[in-house]
């Protein structure tokens, strides 16, 4: 059998299944850290509930992500995930979701990786959100899961540090009402309120437009040219304000 008949035959196989994301269709990327938990209480030392070192090498796999030759315009990033909104017209690999998980997964694995000397891996999936309000209440729903996260693990690591077990703790609160988990935090020194904002909600990143100065090569005159450059917000807003913020990235 001849090359290209081989390479034919064998191409089928390797494709029967390759879907892709329909045009008119929002795709956003869902990035998880694969055993992360046992990376970050076993294998490298932080500090508990949260690490600066560690938020700053996940803000820095989104800076990459949204560099790495996708259109992405917002990344979002909380505890050990990462979500990325890409251009509604984004049609990079013909929108084969295969090919967008298997490399997302792969720059994210290798970057974090370098930035902790680690062996880290993240998976990736796609979700296909039909309208824009879908898309909005993804982003709600993973900036409302930062701050049960938050909560959870103030209430989670104040045990520990009392002497209470990981069983112990885990099982103490989880049942318990935020109000409840509120107070035991306040009466114990801890006003959650007034925890850092990117541990309650998030971080997100986008691009943005500026003025820089410059010189026209042709004339020497001194001008202002736009440029673009990518933002960190660690303040995002809450409830509403946080939909009104999404929707300005959604034609």
């Amino acid at each position: 059998m001849k090359f290209d008949e081989l390479d034919a035959k064998m191409r089928v196989f390797e494709t029967a299944h390759d879907h892709c994301v329909l045009p008119g269709i929002y795709m956003v990327a869902r990035l998880d850290g694969r055993s992360f938990t046992k990376l970050t209480k076993e294998k490298l030392v932080f500090e508990r509930p949260f690490d600066r070192r560690f938020r700053d090498a996940m803000v820095s796999t989104v800076e990459h992500l949204m560099n790495c030759g996708f259109k992405v315009i917002y990344g979002f990033t909380e505890s050990d995930e990462i979500s990325l909104l890409f251009d509604f017209d984004e049609n990079a690999f013909g929108r084969k979701i295969r090919k967008v998980n298997t490399i997302l997964a792969g720059e994210a694995s290798a970057h974090f990786s370098l930035k902790l000397h680690s062996h880290c891996v993240f998976d990736s999936r796609i979700c296909q959100l039909p309208n824009k309000n879908l898309v909005v209440d993804y982003f709600r729903w993973r900036n409302e899961d930062a701050h049960r996260n938050a909560l959870n693990a103030y209430c989670y690591w104040m045990l520990r540090d009392q002497g209470v077990d990981a069983r112990t703790a885990t099982a103490e609160f989880s049942k318990k009402s935020v109000v409840s988990k509120n107070e035991f935090l306040f009466q114990n020194g801890v006003n959650f309120n007034d925890l850092p904002q990117w541990q309650k909600r998030g971080v997100g990143l986008y691009f943005e437009e500026f003025l820089k100065d410059a010189e026209n090569p042709l004339t020497g005159e001194k001008v202002q040219a736009k440029r673009r450059r990518l933002k960190v917000e660690y303040d995002l807003p809450m409830k509403d304000e946080y939909s009104s913020f999404i929707e300005s990235f959604l034609n």
